[in-house]
């Protein structure tokens, strides 16, 4: 299935009526939050109907660690066990949501896309979702789900990243907000600032004043204007970075949909890269 990373409700409800029991569309919610407010409490007060909650620092991170930073990608066979519990199986199409304009959600959708699944952000997230919605809890029976290893040529760590920000050839973007990228205030890692060498590109200039998308031909000039270019070579392609290697996920479906093709994530990003006392935190633009 050719699925775009991002398609609107109605697409969802088109579908859906695809679903069978040999490949099912799964609607999975994956909202949460920096406050560490409970995403399932939200989930609980109304999602859309028969969504699964997949709670995004159990199912798709590592636990966190200093050494690797808030959110680590977790091992493959990690991964598996955490879809064969969910019951999403790799024949399954998932579609996800969350309420901050795919934030959360992108990790999913992107995790499931680099391993060849098909997996679709909805666009505008749970508040552009125009039917009923539900409280009761739904869950799936458990399945196996092969092992699948990451794509390594498209994951990489803080020595490649480095060296790469130091090579003007090769752009590394930071999805942080401005004012984290300029070192004027950090909420959650231990020191302030960002990698040398790196542009910024906050993943909320993806989305347009009613939390959807910009269109596929806006994207693209913004993506151009922070130097992005499509390439063939998983060796030049950017490098994304975010605070945990969550919201870079946006990024990253933000570039595919645009037409740019595959960038790489950072997964440590500056979580990682801040407790590291040996890597220099620039500030300022």
């Amino acid at each position: 299935m050719n699925l775009q990373p991002i398609i609107t409700a109605d697409a969802l409800i088109d579908l859906t009526a695809t679903s069978s029991p040999d490949s099912a569309v799964i609607v999975c919610d994956v909202r949460w939050y920096l406050d560490r407010r409970p995403g399932l409490a939200a989930y609980q007060s109304g999602h859309i109907p028969d969504a699964i909650f997949v709670d995004l620092d159990e199912h798709l991170t590592a636990p966190p660690r200093r050494s690797a930073g808030r959110h680590p990608l977790p091992a493959a066979a990690t991964f598996a066990a955490s879809l064969s519990a969910l019951g999403i199986g790799p024949q399954d199409t998932v579609v996800a949501y969350d309420d901050a304009g795919g934030m959360s959600a992108g990790r999913l959708v992107w995790m499931l896309r680099i391993l060849g699944q098909p997996a679709a952000l909805l666009d505008g997230g749970i508040q552009h979702w125009t039917g009923p919605l539900e409280t009761v809890t739904r869950t799936r029976p458990s399945i196996f789900c092969p092992i699948r290893e990451w794509p390594n040529e498209i994951i990489v760590d803080a020595d490649t990243t480095a060296a790469a920000a130091a090579d003007s050839s090769t752009l590394v973007l930071d999805a942080r907000a401005p004012e984290r990228y300029r070192g004027e205030t950090e909420p959650v890692d231990p020191r302030a600032g960002h990698i040398p060498g790196a542009a910024n590109h906050p993943f909320a200039t993806n989305l347009g004043e009613d939390g959807t998308f910009l269109t596929a031909d806006e994207l693209r000039a913004r993506f151009l204007a922070s130097g992005v270019t499509a390439t063939d070579d998983p060796a030049n392609a950017p490098i994304i970075y975010c605070g945990s290697g969550v919201s870079a996920c946006h990024n990253l479906l933000a570039i595919e949909h645009a037409g740019l093709g595959t960038a790489r994530l950072y997964p440590g990003s500056w979580s990682q890269w801040a407790n590291d006392d040996s890597r220099v935190a620039a500030t300022g633009n």
